[in-house]
């Protein structure tokens, strides 16, 4: 619980870890499978098991769950983490495609995916840089 406004957090009211990693494991599976998704996948080389450890972690606290990001990797710095990286309104566009599908095919609730698409609207146009 948020203890000051005594509200469940959205990574209770998704349902803790186990839902938690369903969802970021959906989100991988797809990126790897749809074709809809390539040059997002083409965006993540090789094998996606380091992706998907250090998404399931950084979510886990961005999300008011045990900041298993911070804890172990200090502060996220996405922006920094991801420059090396080219990042256009294609890649943003199938990354937020991607997480939306998975969070309904994982059963989140409709407000939940809503404010949680939002959030993660802002911080997926904030990753880009590459003009496309």
């Amino acid at each position: 619980m948020n203890a000051e406004a005594n509200t469940p957090t959205p990574y209770e009211r998704m349902g803790g870890e186990p839902v938690l990693r369903e969802l970021v494991d959906r989100f991988y599976d797809l990126m790897d499978l749809e074709p809809g998704y390539a040059q997002l996948r083409r965006a993540h080389p090789g094998t996606l098991e380091n992706g998907r450890k250090r998404l399931f972690m950084f979510l886990s606290g961005w999300l008011g769950g045990p900041p298993l990001y911070t804890d172990e990797f200090g502060h996220p710095m996405l922006r920094a983490r991801h420059l090396p990286f080219s990042i256009g309104a294609v890649e943003r566009d199938q990354w937020m495609a991607c997480m939306a599908q998975a969070m309904e095919e994982v059963g989140l609730e409709e407000l939940l995916r809503l404010q949680l698409g939002g959030a993660l609207f802002k911080t997926a146009d904030w990753m880009r840089n590459r003009e496309d």
